[in-house]
């Protein structure tokens, strides 16, 4: 999808358009990902991890790039089935606050928190960034994972997440880019990429770094760290790949072509990552002076 194309977009309509694709049984998606339901790249150190170890060190490289000790209090902004709230509220004893605007997602998350025995650590919110009563409280540190890409207005998004931040605070974002405006311009737009952010996910934009990182700054955020995880979705993907293939009855009865569409999307993500495609995370913190590098 181009700029132009984006713009036109209202946030109400993006949500719609997504929704039809995370509004669908929490089932479905239990036949491919892992066990934490993880809907974006695990981290692979070693290189022989499942993906259920590889998801949980992306979680873990999430809480270090917040600089987590312990009982922090965390904005996750499109929090999906809860995966990372839960996590942050078991592993660092975090009080979380999830935000999607999927009621079928929240539903999930609300009752794998009860499930959890985490009702009083994780709190879940139907709605998005941009609502003005949300989060209306300040957080030590706030995560957008693979969430700004459903996003018409990445600015304002960002603007409000910043704000949701304590002086000091940190952000973490991750998000599949084109590599360049270039890149951008010429594929965006081309059928395989519209099958991807039109057909499966209903609306999606897949930004240059460079604009996030400018709507980051612009937003007030001092960046810290930049990583590129481009090898470890390629590896996730191929896992999911993999479930689908073996499971594709099982996804066709919930949702008849259903297998088909998700292995045509994993396809042509493989096809992209590195020549066309990148995935970055990048942490920023709310700060003038950002932050103290020891023996600078």
């Amino acid at each position: 999808m181009g700029e132009a194309d984006s713009q036109a977009v209202t946030r109400e309509a993006a949500v719609e358009a997504t929704n039809r694709h995370y509004d669908l049984p929490p089932d479905l998606f239990k036949t491919f990902l892992d066990r934490r339901m993880k809907y974006t790249c695990g981290l692979y150190e070693r290189g022989d991890e499942s993906l259920d170890e590889a998801q949980e060190a992306k979680m873990c490289f999430i809480a270090e790039s917040l600089a987590l000790r312990g009982g922090e209090r965390i904005l996750d902004i499109g929090c999906g089935w809860g995966g990372l709230c839960h996590f942050l509220a078991e592993r660092y004893g975090c009080t979380v606050v999830g935000v999607t605007p999927s009621r079928v997602q929240i539903r999930h998350a609300r009752d794998d928190a009860e499930r959890r025995g985490l009702t009083g650590r994780c709190e879940f919110h139907c709605g998005s960034v941009y609502d003005p009563d949300l989060p209306g409280r300040r957080f030590d540190g706030v995560a957008l994972v693979g969430v700004i890409e459903h996003m018409p207005d990445h600015r304002a998004a960002l603007t409000a997440a910043t704000r949701a931040l304590r002086t000091g605070g940190r952000l973490y974002l991750s998000a599949s880019c084109f590599r360049n405006r270039g890149m951008f311009e010429e594929y965006g737009t081309r059928p395989a990429s519209r099958h991807v952010t039109d057909t499966v996910f209903g609306f999606g934009v897949l930004r240059p770094l460079s604009e996030l990182l400018d709507a980051a700054e612009s937003a007030g955020l001092s960046l810290s760290t930049i990583a590129d995880l481009t090898p470890h979705y390629l590896r996730t993907i191929d896992e999911w790949s993999a479930r689908v293939a073996a499971r594709r009855e099982e996804i066709d009865a919930m949702r008849p072509g259903m297998a088909e569409e998700l292995l045509r999307y994993f396809e042509t993500a493989n096809v992209g990552w590195g020549r066309t495609t990148k995935h970055y995370a990048f942490t920023g913190i709310r700060a003038r002076m950002g932050e103290a590098v020891v023996g600078l």
